[in-house]
Formats: C-alpha cells, structure tokens, sequence
C-alpha cells in the first residue's frame, strides 16, 4: 500500500523527533583553566561532529579562565578565553557556576601551584575529573588531592600526553625489546619556580620513563649543568632508569628502552588525540588509566632530584621522601576541612 506523500511528509516529521530522543544527551565538560594550548585543542577534539570511539558523545559546554601571575599564565588566559567565547563555549565567573552546569571536568590550569585549590570543589561536587600535567604543585598537594578523591570516592587522574603517544606505547608494547631492563628519556626542561625543577616541563619525559619502567623506583640521583638536568633512578630488581633534560636550547623528545629481546629507541613526541580518547574513556569507565599510586612515585621521583642536587648529587631514596610528605598530608587535609566548612558556614 503506498503512502499519500501527504501523510508521508506528516509521518516524517513526526518521527524525527522521536528518533532524536533516541540519541544520549552529551556528557557535559568544563574546563578549569583557559591559559594553556590543551583547551582549544581538547575542546576541538571533544566537540568535532565527526569524533568517534571514545572521543564521541561529549560535548565542552563551560569554562571558567582562572589564572595566575605565573607569565605563561597571566600573558595567555585572555587569549585562549575569548577563543573558547568564540568556539560557542560559555564562559563563567567560578568555579561552583561551572560545577552547576557540567558532568565532568577537565582541570587544565597551566600553574600546577594552584591545582589542589581548584580541585578541592570538584571532588566535593563529586565531579570525575582530569587534571592536567603537573597533578599538583608539590609531593605533599598530589597527596592530599588523591587522597581526597578516594575520601569521597570521585574519579580522579593526571597525565602527560606523551604516556600515550603511539611511539612510548609501541616501545612497552614492542616484542623487539620483551621484558624491559631500563630505558632513557630525553627532552626539554624549563623551570617553574615554586614547584620541583622537573615538575613543569621536564614531566614530559618522566611521565615517558614511568611509562617505560613502571613503578618500583627505590632512588634517585641527579646531576645538574648549566644546561643539562641528568636524573637516574635505580628501580626494583636493580633496573636503572634516567632522563636526560634539556634546558640550553632546543630539543626534541624521545626515548630509548634495553630489553631481554633488543634496544628499540623512538622519537615520538605528545599525542593530544590519544590522551582524550583516554579521558573519555575514563569519564564514561570511572577507570583510571594511570593509578595514584604511580603518578605519586614519579612526583616523589621528581622531589628526589631536587633533594639530590642539594646534597651535591647524593641518592635519595624515594620511601625517604614519600614519608616526608605523608607526615603533612593530614595536616593539609584538615586544613580543607576545616576552610570548606567554614565557608560553608558563611554561606548558610
């Protein structure tokens, strides 16, 4: 029996929002932090009409500028916001508006310092959230971030993208190297004061090393030139691995793995692309890719070198330092709980 077009056109129309509801609503993103290049290149993957796999199904819908004197901060933020205002994304004035309009946040604020700050609020709106490299701003901050999150059992991870970039995941992965004996990493390494030398840029080729090696890291040991940070850390089963990090001019990053089977080297650099596809994954999971337990060891790795180079490139050993910082993380935690009662108070 054919349809009168008529009533072809009226059951067309009146289908086609149905078969609209059919489809999910988005998962809702904001983003702490417009000061760095990740949040025009995380909110175009995110919000591509084509994206596919893990990168589908999310939308970047708010974002709040904070910011801080730190330069590359205080001289971008205006820049990447009015990016964001242009690309359609909302612009709010704090961060609780932001929570109020979001499903998941990513934590994008290039000045680590102030990451458990902005963190605090997002855990207790029990938000899942990626925070961006550094984690934090000290060993004692990561702390208290992760320790915070399983408190209130929020999901909670931070990455370098270089973890996923496809030339470190082939070397882990290569059957050419086979078990892995030690690897270097090599890179740039500007400085941020106020937090550990490694902690800004070097992370890059840490977070590549940790990739390679795993945890396990019982010591470190830093030598430190005008232009050259070399950090070597012997792991568990005497396994040694270092990085090499550049600060006298330009480099490229890469890294090279020893293993049972062969050495296999790569020059390979970040991958935007598939670290968002790993965050996606892990908002829609709520299973982090990388655990706290190693995104914590390589932090206490990164304060080792620093406590090396002050006792003139002696070892450090990282359970040293892990109990030192444990000693004030409670401390820091009652601080929280103490601040955000309070102003929950004043707000009642």
């Amino acid at each position: 029996m054919k349809l009168h077009s008529a009533a072809l056109f009226f059951f067309l129309f009146a289908a086609a929002p149905l078969m609209a509801a059919d489809e999910p609503a988005p998962v809702k993103i904001g983003i702490i932090g417009l000061d760095t290049s990740h949040v025009p290149a995380f909110t175009k993957l995110f919000n591509n009409p084509k994206a596919d796999g893990d990168l589908a199904g999310f939308r970047v819908v708010a974002g709040y500028p904070g910011g801080t004197d730190y330069p590359p901060s205080r001289d971008r933020v205006k820049k990447f916001t009015d990016g964001m205002r242009d690309a359609g994304v909302e612009i709010v004035d704090t961060i609780p508006e932001l929570l109020a309009k979001v499903d998941v946040v990513l934590l994008e604020s290039v000045d680590g310092r102030i990451h458990l700050q902005e963190a605090i609020p997002v855990i207790l709106a029990k938000k899942p959230v990626f925070i961006d490299k550094p984690v934090a701003g000290s060993l004692v901050d990561a702390m208290a971030i992760y320790e915070l999150a399983r408190r209130h059992n929020v999901p909670c991870f931070s990455s370098s993208s270089y973890r996923f970039s496809p030339g470190v995941v082939g070397l882990k992965n290569s059957e050419q190297v086979g078990e892995v004996l030690g690897a270097e990493t090599w890179g740039p390494c500007s400085y941020q004061a106020g937090t550990p030398d490694l902690c800004f840029y070097g992370i890059h080729g840490v977070e590549s090393l940790f990739t390679l090696m795993g945890g396990g890291c019982e010591s470190v040991t830093r030598l430190k030139t005008k232009d050259v940070d070399l950090v070597a850390g012997v792991w568990s089963g005497g396994r040694i691995g270092s990085f090499r990090g550049i600060r006298g001019g330009k480099s490229t990053a890469g890294a090279v793995v020893f293993g049972k089977n062969g050495i296999v080297s790569s020059m390979d650099g970040a991958s935007y692309e598939h670290l968002c596809r790993e965050i996606g994954k892990f908002f829609r999971t709520r299973q982090a890719p990388v655990s706290p337990e190693e995104t914590i060891e390589m932090f206490a790795f990164m304060e080792a070198a620093d406590e090396s180079v002050r006792r003139d490139g002696q070892p450090v050993r990282i359970a040293e330092i892990l109990k030192q910082a444990a000693d004030q993380v409670e401390t820091r935690l009652q601080e929280i709980s103490s601040s955000t009662k309070g102003a929950a108070g004043q707000g009642s």
